[in-house]
C-alpha cells in the first residue's frame, strides 16, 4: 500500500490530512468546495482548491484558487510613552530584496508565527527572542488578513508599554532559525517619519505606527503633525518629547 507524507502518513512536521483542509466549509451557502489538491508542502503548504461560487446575479460558476498556508501570527509594538520611544527590528528579508527593495533590510515590528501557541503567549515569546524585552500588559489592537488574495494568514496585532528596566535580554532572534535581528529603539516621531519617507515599508509595522499616532499611546501628542511637517529626528538628542 502506497502512502503519501502529509496526506495519509505523517510528513516531516508530523502532519496528515493536508489535502482535507477546507473540504467541510459550509458557512457560506454561496460557496461549495469540490476538491482540494496539495501542490507543494515544505515548511508551509500550498493548495489548489476547486469550488462552485454563486455570483450576485444567481449564476453558479466553478473557480480555482491557490492558497498559501503558513499559519497565523502575532505582532507587537512596544512603546515607552514617557520617553516617546518605540522598539522595532531590522532584518534581511529575501522576498522584499528580490522584489526591488534596495538591500532587503526591512525595519519591522517584532512578529512571529503562533506555532501552536495562543497569540498572547506567542508574542511574549517573540518579544523576548527578537527584542530582548519582557512585556507587561498587552493591548489587543486588531486582527487582520494581510494578503487575502492568496495567503491564509491572520495576524493578531498588539501594543504594550515598556521601560528601560524591561529590556532584560539582548534580543537578536534565534541563530538556529537563521535569524540575525538588529534591535532599534527609536523616537516615535522618527519612526513615523520613516513611514512617510519610505524607510519603513512593512505593512504590519505601518499599521501599528499609524494606530499609535491616531488612537494609541501617542494620539494627541502632536507627534504625527511634526512628522507630517518633515521633522525627521535622527537621534534622541534631536527629538524634543511632547507632553500629553
Amino acid at each position: 500500500m502506497t502512502t503519501s507524507p502529509g496526506l495519509d502518513a505523517p510528513d516531516h512536521r508530523g502532519r496528515t490530512g493536508l489535502d482535507r483542509v477546507g473540504r467541510d466549509l459550509d458557512r457560506n451557502p454561496d460557496v461549495v468546495v469540490r476538491d482540494v489538491e496539495l501542490t507543494s508542502q515544505g515548511w508551509h503548504v500550498l493548495r489548489r482548491t476547486t469550488f462552485d461560487y454563486r455570483r450576485r446575479d444567481g449564476r453558479w460558476v466553478t473557480q480555482q484558487r491557490e492558497t498559501y498556508d503558513r499559519g497565523n501570527g502575532a505582532v507587537v509594538l512596544p512603546y515607552d510613552a514617557e520617553r516617546q520611544r518605540v522598539l522595532l527590528t531590522r532584518q534581511f528579508r529575501f522576498p522584499a530584496y528580490v522584489n526591488d527593495h534596495p538591500d532587503g533590510m526591512l525595519v519591522e515590528a517584532a512578529a512571529g508565527l503562533l506555532d501552536g501557541d495562543e497569540p498572547l503567549a506567542a508574542i511574549r515569546r517573540e518579544s523576548a527572542e527578537e527584542l530582548g524585552v519582557t512585556l507587561g500588559p498587552l493591548t489587543h489592537v486588531l486582527d487582520a488578513y494581510m494578503s487575502p488574495g492568496s495567503v491564509t494568514e491572520r495576524l493578531h496585532f498588539y501594543a504594550a508599554p515598556y521601560t528601560p528596566a524591561d529590556r532584560t535580554g539582548s534580543g537578536g532572534g534565534l541563530e538556529e532559525d537563521g535569524e540575525d535581528i538588529e534591535v532599534l529603539e527609536l523616537p516615535f516621531a522618527e519612526a513615523l517619519a520613516m513611514v512617510r519617507d519610505g524607510r519603513v515599508t512593512d505593512g504590519k509595522t505601518i499599521l501599528l505606527l499609524q494606530w499609535a499616532a491616531l488612537d494609541g499611546p501617542f494620539a494627541g501628542a502632536g507627534v504625527g503633525a511634526r512628522a507630517a511637517a518633515g521633522t525627521h529626528a535622527g537621534s534622541a538628542a534631536e527629538f524634543v518629547p511632547g507632553h500629553r
